[in-house]
């Protein structure tokens, strides 16, 4: 086994994962730390290191909300240590590698965590590569900057950088990437043979790195997990890049709220004093998210990838069933016919024509739809009219556990990770029989660009053809297992698809 590598920056010793044909490597560097002068800087080179650096334990998170305070679904779920190692000095990466030999070229997943840009770290427990890297897959799992630190934009930051003003979270995505390349044949991987994959803000991350051009090469897969977010309704839109000299705005705003006039001095105060004056600050304004630099952001990244232009990858992409359920803002009819001709225009009476739009949900509104659903057909419509090819999956199965949680955000990731053992809900053996038939999916589309193939006991999975609207398959993981689902949209889903469709090509790139 793999326990001693040789990277271009030293020696690293990993240790046997509980599985000893796996070797983890935990908490590499990969460039160096992100502090003084390096705050708010693009990320540079990592020094090298005498001896050997035991890999043993995964880096400090990036600065954010300490995890494990609260009562949300999400500290209960894995957000549970708030004595987690927290630092500004956060840009390590962990491997999980199944190779005996440096020689044996591998497949590749470089995996971005999710957490709106604003949390998230590799340390959390339903990312243990260990199950992904005992079908023959080499696993990397990197940090990056988030929140003020990863996002912050300020007309002195683009004066004294222009090359690399903004957006250092996912610069730090991208300088992984690279090491990739540079290492990971080290680790037996293979750095032709490289998808990147993540979910909900990761998954947002995908698609950032997928529309900056200067990727190709990097990678040539890509699996988008919860992340196409259009609300057809548009009471709650995320991820759309804001224009960088807005940003910069925003940024002045909040040097003033912090009580500092230059780079400088804000560069000055200590990372944790700044992580939670930003806490404090983002009870009254919006957070910090990626911007339009026109460096590794040129443009809405969905749009960019609809119209092509962008990293040419074969695509898998869905959404949990029961996520951002989206309703029109109306409580009667004569509102709902209102804010259908405000949203729809002439198209509003066929909007209220289907028997859908007079559907409601009690507190929330009427015309109950999946936005993230309709979002992610659409988009691989157009991916499949321009000769593309994209999978679609859909998961709805049953979620045990007293708070009767459904297919919540973020809940299929015990099991595309197989990592089910960590997770305190009482699940059954279908669900780990579920988990596992997941997982090789996942793990047959890193392999070659398509999830068909066998399973772990060399059975042929159930068959999954690629979108289209002319021959529609979308895999439904329900709970008795993948069940491929060939149904067309209902007319409401295509219309509100084709409507979401309508709005990222008008969408100026």
């Amino acid at each position: 086994m793999l326990r001693l590598v040789q990277t271009e920056n030293g020696l690293v010793r990993g240790l046997p994962a509980a599985d000893p044909r796996v070797t983890s490597f935990k908490g590499i560097p990969f460039a160096a730390p992100p502090v003084g002068v390096n705050r708010w800087r693009a990320p540079q080179s990592c020094p090298d290191w005498e001896g050997t650096l035991d890999a043993v334990r995964f880096g400090p998170i990036s600065m954010q909300w300490i995890p494990g305070l609260g009562d949300d679904i999400y500290c209960r779920e894995w957000h549970v240590d708030p004595d987690i190692p927290m630092s500004e000095d956060c840009l390590y990466l962990n491997v999980w590698t199944p190779a005996k030999s440096t020689d044996e070229k591998l497949p590749v997943l470089v995996w971005f965590f999710g957490g709106g840009l604003q949390c998230g770290y590799t340390a959390e427990m339903e990312f243990d590569g260990e199950r992904i890297a005992r079908r023959g897959i080499v696993v990397v799992t990197v940090n990056y900057r988030v929140g003020v630190l990863g996002f912050l934009a300020h007309p002195q930051i683009t004066a004294g950088q222009p090359d690399a003003p903004a957006n250092f979270g996912n610069l730090d995505q991208q300088f992984g990437l690279r090491w990739v390349q540079r290492n990971i044949a080290a680790f037996g991987g293979d750095p032709a043979n490289v998808t990147i994959a993540g979910q909900s803000a990761g998954g947002g991350s995908v698609m950032t790195q997928l529309a900056c051009k200067a990727n190709a090469g990097l990678f040539s897969k890509a699996v988008v997990m919860s992340a196409m977010i259009f609300d057809p309704y548009l009471r709650r839109e995320v991820g759309r890049p804001e224009k960088l000299a807005d940003a910069e705005r925003r940024g002045e705003d909040f040097f003033s709220w912090l009580g500092v006039k230059t780079l400088g001095e804000a560069r000055a105060v200590d990372a944790v004093t700044l992580q939670r004056s930003y806490e404090k600050y983002m009870e009254s304004h919006v957070p910090f998210f990626t911007v339009r630099d026109d460096i590794i952001c040129s443009g809405d990244p969905i749009a960019l990838y609809v119209k092509g232009d962008c990293v040419d990858v074969t695509m898998m992409a869905g959404n949990t069933a029961s996520e951002f359920l989206n309703t029109v803002a109306a409580d009667s009819e004569e509102a709902l016919a209102a804010e259908a001709s405000r949203l729809f225009g002439d198209k509003a009476p066929e909007f209220l024509a289907f028997p859908e739009s007079r559907g409601s949900v009690p507190g929330q509104g009427f015309a109950p739809v999946s936005g993230i659903g309709c979002s992610v057909r659409g988009v691989l419509s157009q991916v499949a009219a321009s000769g593309r090819k994209g999978y679609r999956y859909v998961f709805d199965p049953d979620i045990p556990g007293w708070d009767n949680p459904g297919t919540f955000h973020s809940s299929d990731l015990w099991f595309f990770f197989e990592s089910l053992g960590k997770c305190w809900r009482p699940f059954t053996g279908r669900h780990y029989d579920l988990a596992r038939q997941m997982c090789d999916y996942f793990c047959n589309f890193i392999r070659s660009g398509d999830p068909n193939g066998q399973d772990r006991n060399g059975e042929s999975l159930p068959a999954w053809a690629p979108w289209s609207d002319q021959a529609p398959c979308t895999m439904v993981f329900t709970g008795q297992g993948a069940v491929p689902d060939p149904a067309p949209l209902s007319p409401f889903c295509q219309f509100i698809s084709d409507r979401i469709v309508d709005r990222i090509k008008s969408i100026e790139t």
